[in-house]
């Protein structure tokens, strides 16, 4: 399986399994059965309310003798209401404890803000708002106080390597300014229509590894009854997509997922349908002609879909 070196020196697989949307109900299969096809990184987090199911289905995998742990990558994400300095051990000593594991393999700040706490017991996954419906409140507690207290869950072995998602550059570069351990990856929307050239080109240039999330563009969002993605064309119906699936004999979705691949980045796509979960898998032993990633970089409409901004009509993050 191809993989990406990331600068704490663990290789990362390049193609893995997004837990975003996957059901309760179905999660602990979908797991076991993704590593039964062969995925071997399952990106996770504290929002997406899955963390004990996933954990289930990676239980069952060992112990069956299908992998070791040490073969499985397990990313995991920090909310924004633990953002305080305080809180960023005992929550992911939590998701730890929900997964049934000991250490993440990569632990990653989940957006730039920071949200007022809500305790895990009074409710768990707590989303954006304090009140569990529409009263967004932030926190005083700054990137750097979150980013020393990421540290510290690396040095107690907590996580083996810690990131960031869906931070802009210039947050990037005064991260850096203080840290004593680098992101050793950056996760952010990236698709045809946000192609974000730029970040990608600093990310390189600091040695920051690239993760892929909504690789499909407005799929994901359409499910959500999202308008600004149901008013945009299906990339797996685009006429440039569909050509190059065409001459390369392989589906538009591995087409998306091998344009990121092949650009360096390391791709999380999700399904349903073991047909398309092994599809999904094999986007790294073909290419794409280079007048064809130029073609399909060219759809860019920096049309972002996941922005709080749409759906809370506050935090601004990506202004």
């Amino acid at each position: 399986m191809a993989s990406i070196k990331l600068n704490t020196g663990h290789d990362m697989p390049q193609v893995g399994f997004g837990l975003w949307k996957v059901a309760n109900a179905t999660c602990a299969d979908t797991v076991y059965n993704a590593i039964k096809v062969g995925y071997r990184l399952f990106d996770g987090a504290c929002d997406y309310g899955n963390e004990t199911e996933a954990g289930e289905g990676v239980a069952r995998a060992i112990k069956e003798g299908m992998v070791k742990r040490e073969d499985l990558f397990i990313v995991s994400k920090l909310w924004n209401s633990f953002h305080d300095g305080d809180q960023v051990e005992k929550i992911c000593r939590k998701q730890l404890a929900d997964w049934g594991i000991d250490y993440f393999d990569l632990y990653i700040v989940h957006f730039p803000v920071a949200l007022k706490y809500v305790d895990p017991s009074v409710r768990y996954p707590p989303g954006w708002a304090v009140d569990g419906k529409d009263d967004v409140q932030t926190s005083n507690a700054s990137i750097q106080e979150t980013w020393q207290a990421m540290e510290t869950v690396k040095e107690k072995g907590l996580a083996k390597s810690i990131g960031v998602s869906n931070f802009q550059g210039s947050l990037i570069l005064d991260l850096l300014r203080y840290a004593k351990v680098r992101p050793a990856t950056l996760q952010i929307e990236h698709h045809p229509y946000l192609v974000q050239p730029t970040l990608l080109a600093l990310a390189k240039e600091q040695g920051i590894a690239v993760t892929a999330y909504s690789s499909f563009g407005p799929q994901s969002f359409i499910e959500l009854e999202w308008q600004k993605a149901k008013d945009t064309p299906v990339l797996f119906e685009h006429p440039v997509i569909v050509a190059i699936a065409e001459k390369v004999k392989k589906t538009p979705a591995q087409v998306l997922l091998r344009w990121a691949t092949q650009r360096g980045l390391a791709v999380i796509p999700k399904s349903n349908d073991p047909k398309r979960l092994l599809q999904n898998l094999e986007v790294t032993d073909f290419d794409i002609a280079d007048e064809d990633l130029k073609a399909i970089s060219g759809l860019d409409r920096h049309l972002r879909f996941n922005n709080p901004t749409d759906y809370l009509g506050t935090l601004h993050i990506f202004a």
